[in-house]
């Protein structure tokens, strides 16, 4: 029989997504399952997007340019010029999704068997982007005692080698939520000019930083014309993760010029996400104002009944919508599936994405689960309250298991 390619055996299951088969046999025994596994808001689409989508007038649905419409671009370059980047429409790829951009920009920058530094953890996903394209991760950790901030650069610098390229940061961070100061950013700037480095930015979260702190962008760092490449996406922003519309921005021309011969050759983004999210830039503010308000109270109440578990620790992240969570358990993984499979409380159980998914480092993470605040706060309390159940259960669980003979 043929086999199958070396990276797609080294292509890792989705810590997010591996445990569905686990969730599925919990629906179907009857359990409800709070899914705080993946970033899936239960935010609404702003209406005026879901109006355009319902009434378009399209008699064919042809491709656009592959580097997207140029309304749609142009709109993007002046809502970025409204957040205090400037850059213009010529310096923006439409792309399909935040993922296809960083894709396309390993695959434009890197050679076989090139080195990204990532601080970890990271999303998961961008272990598949390197293995596609060729390209090593290597990570820096960060600690949870300090609530993820950016590791210190002389860690950056012992890992630079001669295959070094690149530094990928995600800005707030997906699975940490920290939110980088602007001094931590001038000193990864000070870092890729100095070994004349690439410093890409995934900037998906932009909108969600708490507490009057503000988001400051790698394109906004001086020097970095040539080094500075972002990544953006309208799922999280305007919560239509199923329109697949990203973009990846930079004033670099000749990394432009790259990226643009591999989206021809993916012919164009999807119409209809590119409608969607040219719409959704007539967003009004009064939208952001209420969603970001209701992610900081589900962030307090999250962050704190977790916190009132014994063992359980939780830093309290400035951005994004998820916080990671150090469990007493020993193998997060193995709990994570026993509490789907084995555990509920009054009929319930909680979905976690393990930690561990999220490092590259061996054993990182072990004892550690991501947790995404995308239910109401309700909901998010009963989770809780079936995850503090489900950690007094446990070790009785594992004990009774320890006696059952393997044959």
């Amino acid at each position: 029989m043929p086999g199958i390619s070396n990276k797609a055996i080294q292509m890792p299951s989705s810590p997010i997504r591996k445990l569905v088969p686990y969730a599925e046999t919990a629906i179907n025994q009857g359990k409800k399952v709070f899914f705080l596994n993946i970033g899936q808001p239960d935010i609404e689409t702003p209406k005026n997007v879901l109006d355009k989508i319902s009434n378009h007038n399209l008699k064919v649905i042809e491709y656009s340019h592959s580097a997207g419409f140029e309304s749609y671009r142009k709109g993007l370059a002046k809502y970025y010029n409204g957040v205090g980047v400037d850059v213009n429409h010529e310096q923006i790829l439409v792309t399909t999704g935040g993922s296809e951009a960083l894709q396309f920009a390993f695959m434009s920058c890197f050679d076989e068997g090139d080195e990204v530094i990532i601080p970890e953890p990271f999303y998961a996903n961008y272990n598949s982007f390197s293995i596609g394209a060729g390209v090593k991760i290597v990570p820096v950790t960060s600690k949870i005692e300090n609530g993820f901030a950016l590791p210190s650069i002389e860690e950056f610098e012992k890992r630079i080698s001669l295959r070094t390229k690149g530094i990928l940061i995600c800005n707030p961070g997906n699975p940490t939520g920290y939110l980088y100061t602007k001094e931590e950013l001038e000193k990864l700037r000070d870092l890729v000019i100095k070994y004349d480095l690439y410093l890409f930015a995934d900037e998906v979260y932009r909108e969600f930083c708490y507490d009057g702190k503000e988001h400051f962008s790698i394109m906004n760092l001086e020097g970095l014309t040539q080094h500075a490449i972002m990544i953006d996406s309208v799922s999280k922003r305007y919560s239509m993760c199923g329109a697949r519309i990203g973009a990846l921005v930079t004033r670099n021309k000749y990394v432009l010029e790259t990226v643009l011969k591999f989206a021809q050759a993916r012919l164009s983004p999807p119409t209809l996400g590119q409608i969607a999210g040219e719409e959704a830039l007539n967003t009004p503010d009064s939208y952001f104002d209420e969603v970001i308000a209701e992610y900081v109270e589900r962030r307090n109440v999250l962050v704190d009944a977790l916190n009132s578990i014994p063992g359980v620790y939780c830093p309290k992240p400035s951005g994004a919508f998820y916080v990671i969570a150090e469990l007493p358990v020993d193998d997060a993984e193995k709990f994570c599936e026993w509490i789907l499979e084995h555990f509920d409380h009054n009929g319930k159980t909680v979905m976690m994405a393990p930690a561990s998914g999220f490092y590259s480092m061996p054993d990182a993470g072990a004892n550690q689960v991501r947790l995404a605040y995308v239910l109401e706060k309700n909901q998010l309390i009963e989770a809780v309250e079936c995850l503090a159940k489900a950690l007094e259960k446990y070790p009785e669980a594992m004990e009774e298991s320890a006696k059952i003979p393997t044959l």
